[in-house]
């Protein structure tokens, strides 16, 4: 079965026949909702909106560490987790979807690993490649397969949120190396990779990162085209599956 994890703009996934709500409770707390299920394609397929159904939680008030345990809990084979993201590579415009292959996390205070505690051994679990390599290329088979085009890699940096970035703040990052922005892909990655989930990314840029383009003096969101983004991403998922 395959868990999908809705960002911002997909609290709701509509091309789901849903079959039913389970509420799950894990030892790190409740996760952002109540887990739906369904089908797509006639897949099984378990859905949870990051931010709560209401869109109430902001990015560092998620508990990710509940919302992978519940997914594992139900013994999900594959996440993928939706995103909205800030463009900073020029040619991450926004309305396009990314499927990045990288990760530089610069958020702090998030409990960001299920081995802590003096019940728990020390492990360090490898993350030199922080997405399943796999998956990510069912999901760029998918893109081909659907016409959807997607932008195949690009390093993802997460920062805290939830203001939005300082122009330096996005000048550092692009120096960083990264080409995209967004507030809440870890520390998912890595719990799922705690886990032995194998995870993918899919990223629907909604702007221009603080200073670029024409986000040179306010951040501009193109709702039209992230609307579009996210048609793009139910297109992509009815081919995934």
């Amino acid at each position: 079965m395959l868990a999908i994890i809705g960002g911002s703009g997909l609290a709701q996934l509509p091309i789901l026949e849903i079959t039913h709500r389970q509420v799950v409770r894990t030892p790190y707390g409740d996760p952002s909702c109540a887990l739906t299920f369904g089908r797509i394609n006639s897949e099984n397929v378990v859905f949870i909106a990051r931010h709560g159904y209401g869109h109430s939680l902001a990015p560092h008030e998620i508990n990710y560490r509940a919302n992978i345990w519940a997914l594992h809990n139900q013994g999900v084979r594959g996440i993928v987790a939706i995103g909205s993201v800030g463009g900073i590579r020029p040619d991450m415009t926004p309305g396009t979807l990314v499927v990045p292959d990288d990760i530089i996390d610069y958020s702090w205070g998030r409990q960001h690993t299920y081995f802590e505690g003096l019940d728990h051994p020390v492990v360090h679990v490898d993350f030199t490649l922080p997405y399943d390599a796999t998956l990510r290329q069912r999901v760029l088979r998918a893109g081909e397969k659907s016409g959807v085009p997607l932008v195949r890699g690009g390093v993802y940096g997460c920062t805290q949120g939830p203001r939005l970035e300082s122009r330096a703040e996005i000048r550092r990052m692009a120096n960083d190396g990264a080409d995209i922005v967004g507030m809440t892909g870890m520390p998912e990655a890595a719990l799922a990779r705690e886990l032995g989930i194998p995870y993918a990314h899919l990223c629907v840029v909604s702007n221009w990162a603080a200073g670029c383009m024409d986000s040179a003096e306010s951040v501009l969101f193109a709702e039209g085209l992230r609307e579009q983004g996210i048609k793009n991403v139910q297109s992509l998922i009815i081919a995934l599956l």
